[in-house]
């Protein structure tokens, strides 16, 4: 039975990991309708950075300078004690991914605005019902029926979609609608955040600085638009009612010797570290993505960025899938994609708070920076490596040595007629294989390249700086980055999906990944 659909796709839940998900499918031209149960965006600032591999993804959503006009670079991190002694240090080396530097401080109220900004302008293709919660979600063969309520009024009404994603937050109703069950520990500490608008600069006031203590460890880091944070957990015994108002905050930033000479305290709340993962992210036609599917404690950075990758990933498959250019089963690589990742990050974040809070030995904080021997692949500290895949549309072994999984590298290059732009603007938004010295269509039997074809993939030829190109379909190399990348790994030729990574490469088969 065919239903009538009010829009391609439902969101549920508008914050940051709703808003991507809405950008990825409204540039593709797909239909979306919103359900946010707040009129307005939160007023205090959550997530406190981004990288170059989510900027990466602002590139492809064509919203990047938009975006870099909100945020501000960061220099580097940096663990150390209360005595001054620096425990760890990362620092930011240039991006591969085309981005300068690789990570930048954001206020989120502010960036999460322009966020929104930039979806607003899809006009009609975009209907977003704030101050409204879903009660009900209900699917069949066809789509999904969503139902959603008015607070204020009591008043319901339901939208019809063909899919529909939860992107509502730790206390996702999608996710208990669908069965899910979040499974994990939530750290019976609570902590202060207190966020403070800047009068004047401090001595390395932009470095990151995790100060490591066992009672009192302190994230402290400069956001965008003169504002800092400092992040402080409670001692035992001491509640929020011990700090209702500021004149009991001040003496917890006193203790850090910051005075009202270097700020005035905006505001400041509590929370709890969770390190949680629903058991699924998907039942049918219902999709979860961003703290609906997985919590993590904030060492790394990673909770709202993880979120954004969850929606991108989804987004531009969904949408291609929506249009018949991608079958339904890419729809399954959703979770086998993001599940390891967003599980990376989760326990990234747990190592990295064990050496704030003194826990890790002296070992193990070695052992965290210790470079491996014999790396095919560049070592650099996890925290800031670009981003690989380990499972999903993948042809071929992932690891060290392999070139599968990898995002490729985005430096400036040419095409045949002398323009010049960042790789990912010369690609276009689809599927590319690339050859080095070779058509890489050439190296396809008929039976693949149909089945590239199929998918819209271009077929370009990389050329070196020093030398001509021989045909309309070819990129020059003029940093001398991508042709090292490619014989590095020992591939002729790869294919990059459209988020950029390589899902097979000559040395494994450049077939289609089943």
């Amino acid at each position: 039975m065919t239903h009538h659909h009010d829009a391609d796709v439902a969101l549920i839940g508008y914050g940051p990991t709703g808003v991507i998900a809405a950008l990825t499918l409204l540039r593709q031209g797909v239909s979306v309708v919103a359900f946010e149960r707040d009129r307005d965006i939160h007023a205090r600032a959550r997530a406190v950075t981004v990288n170059d591999w989510t900027m990466r993804i602002f590139q492809d959503l064509g919203i990047d300078e938009r975006i870099a006009a909100v945020i501000e670079p960061q220099r580097a991190l940096r663990w150390t004690t209360y005595d001054g002694t620096e425990i760890m240090r990362v620092e930011h080396p240039p991006s591969t991914l085309g981005v300068r530097p690789r990570f930048y401080n954001i206020y989120q109220p502010t960036m999460e605005a322009e966020l929104r900004a930039c979806a607003e302008e899809y006009g009609d293709l975009l209907d977003i019902r704030f101050g409204v919660q879903a009660t009900d979600v209900e699917q069949d063969e066809d789509g999904v029926t969503v139902t959603a309520a008015d607070p204020a009024t009591g008043r319901t009404h339901t939208v019809r979609a063909r899919y529909a994603i939860g992107a509502d937050g730790g206390g996702s109703f999608t996710r208990t609608r669908i069965g899910a069950t979040l499974l994990g520990d939530t750290v019976d500490v609570q902590w202060i955040v207190i966020d403070c608008r800047v009068k004047r600069w401090w001595p390395d006031r932009d470095l990151l600085t995790f100060w490591s203590d066992r009672e009192r460890p302190v994230v402290d880091i400069a956001l965008s638009a003169g504002n800092h944070r400092w992040e402080i957990p409670l001692k035992p015994g001491e509640t929020e009612a011990d700090f209702a108002d500021e004149s009991a905050v001040w003496p917890l930033l006193a203790a850090l010797g910051v005075t009202p000479d270097d700020v005035s305290i905006h505001q400041w709340a509590f929370y709890r570290h969770h390190t949680r993962m629903a058991d699924t992210w998907r039942a049918g036609r219902v999709f979860l993505a961003g703290d609906a599917a997985h919590l993590m404690p904030p060492w790394a950075g990673a909770g709202m960025q993880t979120g954004m990758r969850d929606a991108h990933n989804l987004g531009w498959k969904l949408g291609r899938v929506l249009r018949g250019e991608l079958p339904e089963e890419w729809l399954d690589t959703y979770e086998s994609e993001r599940r390891p990742n967003a599980a990376f990050y989760t326990d990234l974040a747990v190592q990295l708070g064990r050496v704030i809070k003194q826990e890790a030995t002296p070992d193990e904080i070695e052992a965290m920076n210790r470079i491996p021997e014999g790396l095919v692949t560049p070592f650099e500290p996890p925290l800031i490596a670009p981003p690989v895949l380990t499972a999903g549309k993948l042809r071929g072994p992932v690891g060290d040595a392999s070139i599968v999984g990898r995002m490729v590298p985005q430096p400036i290059v040419g095409d045949t007629v002398g323009r010049m732009g960042r790789l990912d603007d010369l690609l276009g938004n689809g599927f590319v294989l690339l050859g080095d010295g070779v058509d890489p269509a050439s190296l396809l039997s008929a039976e693949d390249k149909a089945a590239w074809d199929a998918l819209g993939a271009r077929y370009l030829t990389v050329r070196p700086q020093d030398a001509y190109t021989e045909g309309p379909d070819e990129l020059v190399d003029l940093e001398r980055v991508l042709l090292p990348w490619l014989r590095r790994y020992r591939a002729r030729a790869v294919a990059i999906r459209p988020d950029r990574f390589v899902t097979a490469a000559d040395v494994f088969g450049l077939a289609v990944p089943a």
